[in-house]
């Protein structure tokens, strides 16, 4: 790979403007290919194996006016409310496309509140909510608009609504490119280097994007996939460049000419820049044993942009470097830089009390780690929205008027037996309502072939309160066969809040294989980079540590009044694909700075064979670039961190967390204290009798 990276340089910078123009104009048709494959990123929210599936695969097949989303419309006056107050907005809503039933608050008693002066009417569709985009609210919106001059509050939820809720500009992760710029010039010193370095990380980004059409083309690629791969590809674009860039300005310090810097920096920089995105790559493509397919395609899109990034930083940057010649550094350091005499090396602090290091960073790291026992999985409901949302309006007059539980239906899908009984769904319909935590049991809608029908459930409780899981699970193992065992019929849980307590719990079971296979997949690849076993190790300690650490932060950002207070959110559990997603990315990410440190390690082991000068010379090489790369991923995520949607939200708060604790904690005493511990034991007998690989690579 050393070879063929020196190679690629060498052919990049004999004709620099040509071979610039080449990349683009070939990036250009990556992403105009794309676009004209008819690549889309579609939501495929499928989950198999989950009983609230089974329940919607069901109404699917046998009952399709059942199987669409549904939005619910809450009407509120400080008069009671009246039938001819409605019946102008609902008969417009009747109208609207691809709605296929709307049921009117005073059809039935239960849709109308004591006081009367809060109803709600539940809309029906005939698509889900990917399909209808934000057409449905805006119909919505437009068919109320004149309702509130009348005296009428109104106030809307359901998926439709929630999938046609935008943020508005970026600002957040504006600021956060904005902080990643400033962060560059003043690590590179150079405004030329900086801005090499951003275009180039951002046509990789670009061309990022030009892939997953190509692949959205060909097979499903989830919504979520542009805009995790946006975050994770433009940090560790960014950070991959500055490693090149660096470097070249360090070999054109030493005294070599741009082609020769630009040859050994390719070499070096590039081969550490593509061994870590193919580990991030490795360890995000983890997430397809989760058995979740669409968090699987979402993490493998994501991890495929990282690595077009690296590749388009060692194809491009070369050609760059050469045509920038010495103008990537200061014009004060342009002058035979050979014969200055070399800096003494400073041992970093940790080599001198390995020890006492490596115990003191490591009970900090715990520290942040120890509210990550208490960690709560849940999908985060309307309740958990800010004040101004609609859907939250929606939520608190739902829960006064007519209780929480409201907000949260069950809809239990039961296939009825062949020959039409209708006994065995009566009979259910009285062991529900019999139950002690069931506000109330709709009358039950069968289909029009009689053997399939859904039973409307509202329970006593909240979506995310512990006794409306129970009622889950006591209606599935409890009452549901007491009432149709023996007769023939089949009852399935589903619904929203049943669903998301399912995919919790798959989630919990599958972490264990998941996280074997990443850390085992990952410790395998550092294995083969490195050929040390102890090497693999140690890195997967720590990266283990700083997850823990992101772990525990995100607990105390989003369970706690404190910290959500802090990020200006609502206390909310943690949506169960997070820490799945953090994992992943987190086992890639922190083995980037592992390799950025234990490369240059390698190397200076090569050439002298004193492992504490090796370690010295090579944290004192990277600490300012792995320090810088670090807080430029910090700025992105945390300007990510600003996305309404939760998962991004969230997401963006646990990287940049467990960056902060790698770069500093990890980076700065852990990893020098470990090393120095280990001693040149860290490489094998082989490897240490033989001649130096890097001083070959280097004389060549």
């Amino acid at each position: 790979m050393t070879s063929l990276l020196s190679w690629l340089a060498n052919v990049m910078g004999r004709r620099p403007r040509a071979a610039t123009l080449a990349v683009l104009l070939a990036l250009v048709a990556v992403i105009g290919g794309g676009v004209a494959a008819g690549g889309a990123f579609k939501d495929d929210f499928t989950v198999p194996g989950i009983e609230s599936q089974t329940a919607q695969d069901l109404l699917a097949k046998r009952f399709p006016a059942q199987s669409g989303t549904s939005a619910v419309v809450v009407f509120s006056a400080r008069d009671k409310l009246e039938a001819k107050d409605l019946q102008g907005a609902l008969r417009t809503i009747e109208r609207q496309p691809h709605v296929v039933a709307v049921e009117p608050p005073f059809d039935t008693p239960d849709r109308v509140s004591e006081d009367g002066r809060t109803a709600f009417a539940t809309v029906s569709y005939d698509e889900d909510a990917t399909a209808l985009g934000g057409d449905a609210r805006t119909g919505l919106e437009r068919a109320t608009a004149a309702l509130p001059k009348a005296g009428v509050q109104v106030a809307m939820a359901g998926e439709p609504i929630d999938g046609a809720a935008t943020g508005g500009f970026p600002i957040g992760e504006l600021a956060g490119l904005l902080i990643a710029v400033a962060l560059l010039i003043a690590v590179l010193r150079n405004l030329r280097a900086a801005r090499n370095a951003l275009g180039t990380a951002l046509a990789g980004v670009a061309a990022g994007f030009g892939v997953l059409l190509w692949v959205a083309a060909l097979t499903e690629v989830p919504g979520l996939a542009p805009t995790l791969g946006g975050m994770l590809g433009l940090g560790a674009g960014i950070d991959y460049a500055l490693l090149m860039t660096a470097r070249q300005q360090e070999e054109l310090r030493a005294g070599h000419e741009p082609r020769e810097a630009a040859r050994r920096a390719n070499a070096h920089a590039g081969h550490s820049a593509l061994t870590a995105a193919g580990i991030v790559l490795v360890s995000i493509s983890g997430l397809l044993v989760t058995g979740i397919p669409f968090v699987g395609r979402a993490g493998v899109a994501a991890g495929l942009v990282v690595l077009v990034c690296a590749v388009v930083c060692v194809i491009l940057l070369p050609a760059r470097f050469a045509k920038a010649g010495d103008r990537l550094i200061p014009k004060r350091e342009r002058k035979a830089t050979e014969t200055r005499p070399a800096k003494p090396v400073k041992a970093p602090w940790a080599t001198k009390r390995p020890v006492f290091a490596l115990l003191a960073a490591g009970l900090v790291t715990a520290a942040l780690a120890a509210p990550a026992a208490g960690l709560q999985l849940g999908q985060p409901d309307d309740r958990n929205l800010g004040p101004d949302a609609t859907q939250r309006q929606a939520y608190d007059r739902l829960a006064a008027g007519f209780g929480a539980g409201v907000n949260g239906p069950l809809a239990v899908a039961v296939s009825l037996p062949e020959d039409g009984d209708e006994a065995p769904l009566q009979a259910l319909t009285g062991k529900l309502e019999a139950d002690r935590e069931v506000a109330r049991v709709d009358e039950p809608v069968v289909n029009e072939a009689g053997d399939t029908a859904v039973i409307t459930v509202v329970p006593k409780h909240g979506p995310q309160e512990d006794a409306t899981r129970a009622l889950v699970e006591r209606i599935r193992s409890s009452v549901v066969p007491a009432a149709l065992s023996g007769t023939g019929a089949q009852a399935y849980v589903g619904g929203r809040t049943a669903r998301y307590g399912d995919e919790a719990t798959k989630i919990a079971s599958r972490i264990p294989v998941f996280a074997g296979t990443v850390v085992g997949l990952s410790l395998l690849l550092l294995l083969l980079a490195f050929r040390s076993w102890r090497i693999s190790l140690m890195s997967a300690v720590f990266n283990l540590a700083s997850i823990a650490a992101a772990y525990g932060v995100i607990a105390l950002a989003f369970q706690t009044e404190t910290g959500a207070s802090l990020l200006g959110v609502e206390q909310q559990p943690v949506v169960p694909y997070v820490p799945l997603f953090m994992f992943a990315i987190l086992f890639g990410l922190s083995t980037d700075y592992n390799v950025f440190l234990l490369s240059r390690v390698r190397e200076e082991w090569d050439r002298h064979t004193d492992h504490r000068a090796a370690i010295a010379a090579a944290c004192a090489g990277t600490k300012r670039i792995i320090t810088a790369a670090g807080a430029i991923m910090i700025a992105v995520f945390m300007g990510f961190a600003t996305d309404p949607d939760p998962v991004i939200k969230m997401t963006g708060v646990g990287l940049a967390t467990a960056v902060l604790v790698d770069v500093t904690l990890v980076r700065l005493f852990m990893a020098p204290a470990a090393l120095t511990l280990l001693g040149d034991k860290l490489w094998p007998a082989r490897r240490r009798r033989t001649a130096p690989v890097y001083a070959r690579t280097d004389a060549a």
